[in-house]
């Protein structure tokens, strides 16, 4: 087997034309962990780790957390150092993506024209961030945060008077907006809906979020859109819809991302929303899995495919896609969960509200205190069923939410609200 350390290109055709037993595309957590999966039960058998960026595969949260702020240096994103993997036996193929899959014929081509045949082929191939189609869009200065290149590149603009324009008020936006803030730049916030994460935590909770930054100095810009970038080749100013100018420096676009499919809907695998797998996260064509965001996985304890795009999901779906992988008997059914942290406040999130849902928003303790609880609920005959959860500065109570998820525990509504009933209680 090849050393991990050999990141070339020099195989002969004799060895392309053998199958490889494991090929793992995707240079991000999902694939570092599938191959930890894969390991468990198979020491033996080829891995080739095929990846778009020449880095090795890294860990996104810190790019928009810890790093960016500067309190963590880069190299702490990586999920291994380069001997792990040549420990692994891994052959890594770094900056050289794939470009086309036939899956019939078991066959991976990569942009250098090599082609790599595979006994059992890992699509971990992520998303990418939308782009902002609006004139001006192209300019200097104007940053997207996926990579860690952008993080490298948005954390030195990062500097004390910088003006920076945040178009999206999401995760990636508001955690940019905390790290820029405490870099002393001033912010400003451009959000088409009435609050910060509308759509996924509500207009009371996402006013929350709201008060929050304000309360740390980002203007918000609610009910607005971008017409324009201006400047020569730099960013100058952002022209809004409503046709205020913004004075810019920096404008960091997060409007969402979308996943990597491309590869999959060439060979013919069926996507939807992501690549669509069944409970054991394989695929719907022989010998190919996917894992991480752009899979879009059948829950079994929610009843629905599920597709989620954050740290828990690519650090468990990527080791439950290896062991599959290798032949064990898998059944990924994870409750989602994420977290954040912006300024003081950290907080974790678990479950899964269906967009569109009429779920009701039920506070436990109250928010201007920065520590509370909110419940996503359904009604019930006898109570409330719990969708979701999330905690802001409350400490080791996630778990408990887990639990009311997966049990579709129906429990008592003023209980639910009430902190001084704990979560344990409720049954």
């Amino acid at each position: 087997m090849s050393d991990a350390s050999d990141t070339s290109t020099d195989t002969t055709g004799q060895r392309e034309r053998e199958r490889t037993a494991y090929v793992i595309v995707g240079g991000g957590l999902a694939a570092a962990k599938a191959i930890e999966g894969i390991r468990e039960s198979d020491t033996e058998g080829a891995i080739v780790l095929v990846a778009e960026e020449d880095r090795l595969p890294y860990e996104r949260p810190p790019l928009s957390k810890a790093v960016l702020k500067g309190e963590d240096e880069m190299e702490t994103a990586y999920t291994h150092d380069r001997d792990w993997y040549s420990d692994q036996h891994v052959e890594l193929r770094l900056g050289t993506p794939a470009t086309s899959l036939d899956a019939e014929q078991h066959a991976l081509t990569l942009a250098d024209g090599q082609s790599l045949s595979y006994d059992k082929l890992l699509l971990a191939t992520g998303s990418s961030a939308r782009a902002l189609d609006v004139p001006g869009a192209d300019l200097d200065g104007v940053l997207y945060l996926r990579e860690m290149q952008e993080s490298e590149a948005l954390k030195a603009r990062f500097k004390d008077g910088a003006r920076i324009v945040i178009v999206g008020a999401g995760w990636i936006g508001l955690e940019v907006a905390a790290a820029a803030r405490d870099a002393g730049c001033a912010v400003t916030v451009i959000e088409p809906q009435a609050a910060p994460l509308l759509g996924v935590m509500g207009e009371q909770v996402g006013g929350w979020f709201a008060d929050l930054h304000r309360g740390h100095g980002v203007e918000f810009r609610f009910g607005e859109g971008v017409e324009r970038i201006e400047g020569e080749t730099a960013v100058t100013g952002v022209v809004t819809k409503s046709g205020d100018t913004l004075p810019a420096d920096v404008v960091v676009v997060g409007v969402g991302i979308t996943p990597n499919t491309g590869l999959a809907e060439g060979a013919g695998i069926p996507t939807e929303n992501g690549i669509v797998t069944d409970s054991s996260l394989r695929t719907f064509v022989d010998g190919v899995w996917a894992a991480g965001d752009v899979a879009n996985w059948r829950s079994v304890t929610l009843g629905t495919n599920v597709r989620v795009e954050h740290w828990a999901n690519a650090n468990d779906g990527g080791l439950a896609a290896g062991r599959s992988m290798a032949g064990q008997d898998v059944t990924y059914d994870p409750i989602p969960f994420f977290f954040s942290d912006q300024y003081d406040i950290g907080l974790e999130y678990a479950g899964y509200v269906p967009r569109g849902s009429d779920a009701e928003v039920l506070l436990r303790g109250e928010p201007s205190s920065n520590e509370f609880m909110a419940f996503w609920v359904v009604p019930e005959r006898k109570g409330v069923r719990v969708l979701a959860g999330m905690h802001v500065n409350v400490w080791d109570t996630i778990d408990d939410v887990q639990r009311l998820v997966r049990d579709r525990t129906v429990v008592d509504r003023d209980r639910l609200a009430d902190p001084k009933v704990p979560l344990g209680d409720l049954t």
